[in-house]
């Protein structure tokens, strides 16, 4: 199948596919006589199982460097289901990495948010947003 078919059938777009292809995530694909691009449904099946390494915040480099290190991509295995799930996450240091780094945003991100609260939430005798001062009077349209 053609690229802009083979990206439809993986849920992505040919400029994905071919940035797959540079990065290492997908092999060059068979060319037609003229220089088309030619995939089958193993390559649709590695781009799915890529795009789900991605979704889990696993970046490009983090799926290439588990692909280096098992079969994870490998057609065959996709095809047999020969990999069970998670494989890939147990045998590679990248996922511990990755683990981490989002542990890290996760307490940087609420760290944020608590100083955003507290400087945001009323202090005690504080004028409220809004409230009228002591001893002023309610304008009422007239």
């Amino acid at each position: 199948m053609r690229i802009g078919d083979a990206a439809a059938a993986a849920g992505t777009t040919p400029r994905a596919l071919r940035f797959y292809e540079q990065r290492g995530l997908l092999p060059p694909p068979d060319r037609t006589a003229t220089g088309q691009r030619r995939y089958g449904p193993d390559d649709v099946a590695r781009v799915r199982v890529v795009r789900e390494l991605l979704s889990l915040g696993l970046t490009v480099e983090d799926v290439r460097a588990c692909v280096d290190r098992l079969p994870l991509l490998d057609a065959a295995t996709i095809r047999a289901r020969q990999v069970p799930e998670g494989v890939c996450f147990r045998a590679s240091p990248v996922v511990s990495h990755r683990i981490a780094a989002l542990d890290a945003e996760i307490a940087r991100l609420t760290r944020q948010r608590d100083e955003l609260a507290a400087r945001s939430a009323p202090q005690p005798g504080a004028p409220q947003p809004g409230a009228l001062p002591p001893g002023a009077l309610p304008v009422t349209p007239g």
